[in-house]
């Protein structure tokens, strides 16, 4: 591998990112604007109908968060003038031809003049409507590499995908591809241009129905699913990202292209400040569900390995695999993971949540603390099952014996209580993949690349990605858990 400084190699480069006000998007964003200045130029794809929306998600979406503020204090009263210097706002849709570029000079500009692509537009929603998820996570990926292949100066392009590619998988999981056609249950006939058939002829076939719009989006919802149940996936957002890689390596031909896979990526370790947050991942919802006292028992397996990375973390690692494999085009695969070099379980995570709440309780709406207590602890799916119908009964039996002055009101319960217990009994099947993991990520390539940045003069102080310097206790209890209450709760 051939590396050198970070730094150097950013200077006077043009980079396109997709997916711009995405949370890992606006913290590689600030990261290269604060370490290298003398960046040329920052094309950011926003997904907006013209230049007027692209600038207003730009304020309120990106600079306007307090992820920036390090950044602002640096520059003062030249922040703005370097903002509108280094960043060029792209209006368009990774989900079309051309990314849905309309503006041809802005588009020619482009292909001459960007040296990196990084592809970080998805939808992370494991609910999603097929119909969208196919068409960011899958087809996506096919535009992004479509148009790289027309920039004349390109190095390298970077797709950044899960580790949870994998599906349910179990033992140590390797950092290899996904070819066409791959299932991971044996089943065969797995066909993505039948997908978008599917797909289209199922909306359809509701449109001929005169299906209303939220009928719809339930169907969309259920066909996601069930595509993904059929060729072992275990929820559409993780298949049809493993449909986004196969088309990596389905149409890649002679682009440079890494392929990069964060675990569940958590709060920033360090830069540019420690604990900055941006929206609801699986453990922070399970963390202040728990301290506002809603949570009063945890599923899963406490022996159970989680894989947590701080996103600052995952951004160095895409910034020094960037700078590696523009100088030597590979098809490398990274987990950027902790399961192997320093792993945490469920257990952990339970602990942490009653340690913390305890000393800082949540302040509910009534201005008083909620007291929490050692969660119930159910190890499978039917003690979750049996739990559940148990305080379904109950609660049921406690509106029974209630005045029948106010039946009406009851009435409005039941129903309100069964749409909850059928809300919290899809949720329980889309994480249960999660809650019950067997995997442990390898991360051979990328201690790899950690060897080799030490050794190739990339400057490893600013651009450190080993999870063996994480003391969980500590950034649980002191960065991550404070810093989810403070930015994604307030």
């Amino acid at each position: 591998m051939e590396l050198g400084s970070i730094v150097h190699f950013l200077q006077d480069k043009s980079i396109l990112i997709t997916g711009a006000t995405g949370f890992l998007a606006k913290i590689l964003l600030e990261k290269i604007l604060r370490v290298q200045p003398n960046v040329k130029k920052m094309y950011l794809l926003l997904r907006a109908p013209d230049a007027k929306s692209a600038t207003h998600r730009l304020h309120n979406e990106i600079i306007g968060k307090d992820l920036f503020k390090v950044l602002k204090e640096k520059l003062g009263e030249n922040f703005n003038s370097f903002i509108s210097e280094k960043l060029t706002l792209v209006p368009g849709d990774i989900s079309r031809e051309n990314l849905g570029l309309e503006d041809s000079i802005l588009r020619e500009e482009i292909y001459n003049q960007t040296d990196v692509i990084i592809n970080l537009a998805a939808t992370t929603n494991f609910d999603e409507r097929y119909d969208i998820s196919l068409g960011l996570n899958t087809f996506g990926v096919k535009y992004t590499i479509d148009f790289a292949k027309k920039c004349t100066k390109l190095k390298v392009l970077m797709h950044v995908s899960t580790a949870y590619v994998c599906g349910e998988g179990e033992g140590l999981i390797l950092e290899k591809p996904y070819h066409l056609g791959n299932s991971l249950n044996g089943v065969s006939g797995l066909d993505i241009d039948e997908e978008e058939k599917v797909v289209h002829d199922k909306l359809g076939e509701l449109q001929q129905k005169g299906a209303t719009e939220n009928e719809i989006k339930k169907a969309m919802k259920d066909l996601g699913i069930t595509r993904a149940n059929k060729y072992g996936w275990p929820n559409t957002y993780v298949f049809t990202k493993a449909m986004g890689e196969m088309l990596v390596e389905e149409l890649r031909g002679n682009l440079s292209i890494v392929i990069v896979r964060p675990s569940i990526v958590t709060s920033t370790f360090k830069e540019p400040f420690p604990g900055w947050a941006e929206g609801i991942r699986t453990i922070d919802s399970l963390a202040v569900a728990y301290g506002k006292g809603k949570l009063t028992c945890f599923l899963g397996d406490p022996k159970a390995l989680i894989d947590a990375i701080p996103a600052d973390m995952v951004v160095n690692a895409m910034l020094v695999a960037m700078v590696t494999h523009a100088n030597h085009p590979s098809d490398t695969i990274y987990h950027v993971s902790s399961s192997v070099r320093k792993p945490l379980r469920y257990g952990d995570i339970q602990d942490y949540g009653y340690t913390y709440f305890t000393a800082k309780p949540w302040i509910n709406k009534d201005g008083k603390p909620v007291k929490v207590g050692k969660c119930v602890v159910l190890k499978n799916m039917d003690s979750f099952r049996r739990y559940m119908f148990i305080r379904y009964v109950l609660l049921l039996k406690g509106l029974e014996l209630a005045n029948t002055a106010f039946c009406q009101y009851f009435k409005g319960t039941y129903l309100d209580l069964n749409r909850k217990i059928q809300i919290v009994m899809r949720l329980v099947e889309l994480y249960k993949p999660y809650l019950f993991f067997k995997g442990a990520f390898d991360d051979m390539n990328t201690e790899k690349l950690r060897m080799a940045a030490r050794q190739g003069g990339v400057e490893t102080d600013l651009f450190y990605f080993d999870p063996k310097v994480i003391n969980w206790d500590d950034y649980f209890l002191n960065t991550h858990l404070p810093g989810a209450a403070k930015y994604i709760y307030k």
